[in-house]
């Protein structure tokens, strides 16, 4: 039967293979990479990798994957895809250029959740501040300070510095200087300490605290002293042992010195 060019029987003759193979790579593309982001996803977390780096790894295959898949359906219509490409690429490159802090900001916020410096929960000094962490996302980290104040720092500023960690560790110590004057009894003023040690029960007995002599500065005797405790103990054990002994070094007639001169005169008759 003749088709008059022009009329739908003869288009849909003429295109209706090459638009239903089309759609039949777009949709078979479809599921396969549906099917392979799944098994990527289960790899991971089989793998035990942190669940944010999951999200973003699987959304990004799937963005790759879907983006060859319409690539090869528009060749399939007979669309030169060689240019179409081409201006990807072009426009990749000038959103590259333009997000530079921001890619920095990912890969830094990918290093972060592989290598795992820190968790949420840890107490950390990093990019300049201290806090708590709360949240690792993938272009900034979220940290509570001390005072309440909530910090989002850019996982940049965190890779490129130095990391302190206060929490890793399940035990710290804790170090005082304590200074008594020239004219007091160190012996007195150790055994003070030893015994102000000794009956604090958070103090850990392993590694035993070291009390010692560290300097004879210009205005006084320094006494280091260093306890052990758990790392949750930490700073109510610094703040009750600093109070305690300037209670007990009261009580013992212990001077703490301060700076002083002497000022000596001349009269010029």
């Amino acid at each position: 039967m003749y088709q008059y060019p022009g009329s739908i029987q003869y288009w849909l003759a003429l295109y209706g293979p090459i638009v239903l193979t089309s759609l039949a790579t777009l949709v078979v593309g479809w599921l396969i990479a549906k099917s392979l982001t799944g098994i990527l996803d289960r790899i991971m977390r089989k793998a035990k990798v942190e669940p944010t780096l999951i999200g973003f790894a699987t959304t990004l295959a799937y963005a790759m994957l879907m983006t060859m898949v319409v690539i090869s359906a528009i060749q399939k219509l007979g669309v030169p895809t060689t240019s179409f490409v081409a201006v990807v690429g072009a426009a990749g490159l000038a959103i590259g250029l333009a997000l530079q802090s921001s890619l920095a900001n990912f890969a830094s916020g990918v290093m972060v959740i592989i290598f795992r410096p820190f968790k949420a929960g840890d107490f950390v000094e990093a990019g300049g501040v201290s806090g708590t962490i709360e949240e690792v996302q993938v272009f900034a980290t979220i940290l509570k300070t001390p005072d309440n104040k909530r910090v989002i720092v850019p996982n940049a500023a965190i890779t490129s510095g130095t990391i302190t960690n206060y929490s890793t560790n399940d035990t710290r110590r804790i170090d005082f200087v304590f200074g008594i004057g020239y004219g007091d009894d160190i012996k007195q003023a150790k055994d003070v300490l030893q015994d102000i040690i000794a009956k604090d029960k958070r103090i850990l007995r392993e590694p035993a605290a070291a009390i010692a002599v560290a300097e004879l500065a210009d205005n006084s005797v320094n006494i280091i002293v260093r306890p052990w405790v758990n790392t949750s103990d930490y700073w109510s054990v610094h703040c009750d042992i600093i109070e305690l002994v300037k209670l007990r070094f009261d009580a013992e007639n212990i001077s703490f010195p301060f700076p002083q001169r002497d000022v000596h005169l001349h009269q010029v008759a």
